[in-house]
């Protein structure tokens, strides 16, 4: 089964409630960094999850009744465990959601976010029967969702590289998702670029680099998205399956942009029809296009360095 945290809220000491943005959670690494949050001083965040479960497999099985689907945070250094329950949603059994809320004081460093599916199973209740393959981390001091705590970027010479690079060496990054997790490339021979990219120098370059940042981002998001669609396990009558890693978390974030209005399930079927030559797969690229320049927030960040621009261009005139 996979879950994905969809959206996060924090309340400060004066009640004020605020979404923490976008880019301080991420369905590729499943991590949320708290902090990255605009206030300092918030005390509780919560989380708004959902989860899909295999629902085939459960009815199939038959003998398991008093289904329910619970959220489990905990983290050994302080031994915190909260424990919420999510309901189906209005579109069947399938997707369930809810929220679980992190209390700040409970938490010093990373806690650890899993969800379960229990039931009653040979007259046995509160029994395990299925859970997430990989938990979600929850950091309350990064201000990058990154598992790794570093980023996922490598600085390499595209012309002196691999032979594979070379045929990139105009490119100032590339996005391989060869591996287990998808990996940028940064192309060392753009004198300037990794500075910009890591937010050195004066207030024009950091105000650039936000917007390299983004535009980055946005590359990652449509080539994992087309990494993710090319590879599907089919079923017999034809049925593409949602992946249960990253893949599968990438699709249903994007997909509702892609084909609006529809299902998670019916917009895959739509855009794998697709790509597999019936209807026009060229139709969709601005729709892919739009969906990860959104994730990315592009327009937000191309609003804020427009903005800079303006303020900078007063300061030099005044």
């Amino acid at each position: 089964m996979t879950a994905r945290v969809t959206a996060v809220r924090l309340r400060g000491p004066d009640d004020t409630r605020e979404h923490l943005d976008t880019r301080g959670y991420s369905v590729v690494e499943q991590v949320v960094a708290l902090g990255r949050a605009e206030r300092a001083d918030w005390r509780t965040a919560r989380l708004a999850l959902t989860a899909t479960i295999p629902v085939r497999e459960i009815e199939t099985k038959g003998h398991w009744s008093d289904i329910a689907v619970v959220a489990v945070l905990t983290e050994g250094a302080t031994n915190a465990r909260t424990v919420a329950r999510l309901a189906p949603s209005a579109g069947g059994d399938r997707e369930w959601t809810g929220e679980i809320e992190l209390d700040r004081d409970d938490h010093l460093d990373r806690a650890s976010l899993a969800v379960h599916v229990v039931a009653t199973v040979g007259g046995v209740e509160g029994r395990i029967i299925a859970s997430t393959d990989q938990e979600w981390l929850i950091d309350v001091t990064a201000d990058a969702p990154l598992r790794d705590r570093e980023l996922d970027v490598s600085k390499v010479s595209f012309a002196r590289g691999a032979e594979w690079l070379r045929s990139f060496r105009d490119a100032p990054w590339i996005v391989d998702t060869a591996g287990r997790m998808p990996t940028v490339r940064l192309n060392s021979d753009f004198e300037g670029l990794a500075a910009l990219v890591e937010g050195q120098g004066s207030k024009v370059e950091s105000v650039v680099g936000e917007m390299l940042l983004a535009q980055m981002c946005a590359d990652v998001w449509t080539a994992v998205f087309h990494t993710a669609i090319g590879d599907l396990e089919i079923e017999d009558d034809g049925t593409p399956l949602l992946p249960p890693d990253w893949r599968g978390a990438v699709l249903r974030e994007m997909l509702p942009d892609i084909v609006p209005g529809r299902s998670v399930e019916d917009a895959l079927r739509e855009v794998h029809t697709r790509r597999t030559g019936e209807g026009s797969w060229t139709d969709l690229q601005p729709r892919i296009q739009y969906a990860a320049a959104r994730r990315a927030e592009v327009p937000k960040a191309l609003a804020g360095t427009v903005r800079d621009i303006e303020r900078l261009n007063q300061e030099t005139h005044t």
